[in-house]
Order: C-alpha cells, then sequence, then structure tokens
C-alpha cells in the first residue's frame, strides 16, 4: 500500500506536481517553435524543460513513496512526454505537406536544389 506524503513533503509535493504540467507544456512549446523558426535556442530551451520535467518527476516519486509499478508508470510518463511531441510534430509537418511542399521543407531544414 502507498504511504501518505508527509506533512512536511506536502508543499514540495504541490510545486512539483505544478513543475511537472509547466516543465512538459513549456518541453512542446519550445520543440514545436524551434522546429518552426529552425532556432537552436528553442530546441536547447526544450531540452532544459525537459531537464526539469525529468527532476521534478523523480522528486515527486521520492517525496510522495511511489514504489514498484508507480515508479515504472512515472518512467513510462517520462518516455511518452519525450516522444509525443516530436512525433505530433511530425505528423503535423507530413499532412500539412501534402499541399504546401515548402512548408515541409521549411519546418524539417532540408536544402532542395
Amino acid at each position: 500500500m502507498i504511504q501518505p506524503v508527509d506533512l512536511k513533503d506536502f508543499l514540495l509535493t504541490f510545486f512539483v506536481s505544478a513543475g511537472i504540467i509547466l516543465s512538459g507544456a513549456c518541453y512542446a512549446l519550445f520543440y514545436a517553435w524551434g522546429r518552426l523558426r529552425g532556432r537552436a535556442a528553442f530546441l536547447r530551451g526544450a531540452w532544459l524543460a525537459y531537464a526539469v520535467l525529468v527532476a521534478c518527476t523523480l522528486t515527486l516519486v521520492q517525496t510522495a513513496h511511489l514504489n514498484g509499478s508507480w515508479s515504472t508508470l512515472a518512467l513510462l510518463m517520462l518516455a511518452g512526454y519525450f516522444a509525443a511531441p516530436r512525433a505530433i510534430f511530425r505528423l503535423c509537418a507530413d499532412t500539412h505537406a501534402v499541399g504546401h511542399p515548402k512548408t515541409a521543407s521549411i519546418a524539417f531544414k532540408e536544402k532542395t536544389p
């Protein structure tokens, strides 16, 4: 059975949970802006946001006493957060490239001769 969160860790758990939501959103936004604009600074911001997401998730696992299958679920969530923005961006770029081939080459920074 899962142990309840200690009272001294309640605020930390609250803020870390909010950090998971915010850093996940920032990762997706920075990744999309970086790919659309072709700017490495946004992609570095995406990596930083993902690092914060990992730190917040590991802290939540520790403070909320998530053991066993719950910690495995948290790791699966991290993998999903990593892959989802990439897959969604690729899907959007491919579906919009059907009618607009120039848009796809800009989004993926492909050089056409």
